[in-house]
């Protein structure tokens, strides 16, 4: 199928890092803006089914948003690494990634990339081991689809300088993202209670639909805190322990994920823009067992679900680690 794009006339734009990307990062940002204009508006005034549709168009502003944060921390869009933070952090207080810096967000995604290990800060399942009855809550939870453990990492971000010493120096920040989101969210349920209840809704999908992607993507190990004394793997180790999960073989079902689901491309070359991914992933024409379908994911997401919080088993359909892994998300400074 041709690129509709290559019929547009081509802008040189020297702040850009790539020559063919203003188009696509162009109509990728009008239709965020779009989106989430036109969601409010069916929100705030329309019947139930002009609300949900409301909600699922701010869940799909959200989630392109995030994935456009993943590839402003790669600085895949400018040639500044200024420009590509400042529109991250836009990006990072409307997904609600906002409570830690931005330069930290990127810190730990770059970290994944170079120490080839999924690196959390917190160990969430040390402490839901040593606090039974609150696992039994976190394990119910994720049985009806309410993503807890997602939740809670987003939420110990949110606490963390006023717990732990080490992130002090963020109180000033995190108090004041606190308090303007908070403001924000508080004249919402005042004026508008219904596109409140609808931000929710939508946070929530993001959630669900970020990780159903990141949830299979790796089998690294998980270190916690410092990785002082762990050794780094090499390319090979990062190739065999990383796997795609397009959404099939459309382009616009791909297009609603940036096409993050190309992540044996991306890890190859991080520095590739999403819109770029789905020809890389063809041109490297990795092995087949290195690909999921999205029929395995989404019954290893379902039957799973619950043994996931504790880890999960470490094979299933025949594949090492496709239980699934809680808890890494790119938006999560911890």
């Amino acid at each position: 199928m041709r690129n509709p794009l290559a019929l547009l006339p081509p802008v040189q734009w020297s702040a850009l890092r790539h020559a063919d990307a203003f188009w696509p990062n162009l109509l990728l940002l009008l239709y965020i803006l779009m989106s989430l204009v036109v969601s409010v508006l069916l929100m705030a005034t329309s019947g139930w089914a002009g609300w949900c549709l409301g909600v699922l168009m701010m869940g799909h502003s959200l989630i392109v948003s995030a994935y456009l944060i993943h590839d402003l921390t790669h600085q895949t869009l400018f040639r500044h690494p200024g420009h590509n933070a400042r529109l991250g952090r836009c990006l990072a207080f409307l997904t609600g990634a906002c409570y830690g810096e931005y330069n930290e967000l990127r810190r730990k995604h770059m970290r994944h990339h170079v120490e080839r290990t999924d690196v959390v800060a917190v160990d969430y399942r040390a402490w839901l081991e040593r606090h039974p009855l609150v696992r039994r809550i976190v394990e119910s939870l994720e049985w009806c689809y309410i993503p807890a453990v997602d939740l809670i990492m987003h939420g110990l971000v949110m606490v963390a300088p006023f717990v732990f010493s080490d992130d002090r120096h963020l109180r000033v920040y995190t108090g004041t993202m606190l308090i303007l989101r908070l403001s924000i969210f508080a004249l919402l349920i005042v004026y508008q209670p219904a596109v409140a209840a609808g931000y929710v809704g939508a946070q929530l999908l993001m959630i669900h639909v970020l990780r159903l992607m990141d949830m299979h993507q790796h089998t690294y190990d998980v270190v916690y805190g410092s990785v002082e004394g762990h050794e780094r793997p090499d390319a090979e180790y990062e190739r065999q322990h990383t796997f795609s999960n397009p959404l099939g073989e459309s382009v616009l079902a791909n297009l609603l994920v940036l096409n993050f689901g190309y992540h044996n491309a991306h890890h190859e070359r991080p520095t590739a823009p999403w819109y770029r991914l789905p020809a890389l992933h063809r041109e490297l024409a990795g092995p087949q067992e290195q690909t999921f379908a999205l029929a395995d994911v989404l019954r290893n997401l379902h039957r799973y679900r619950v043994a996931r919080v504790m880890g999960g088993p470490d094979k299933t359909d025949g594949r090492p680690g496709f239980g699934g892994l809680y808890g890494v998300s790119f938006l999560t400074t911890l």
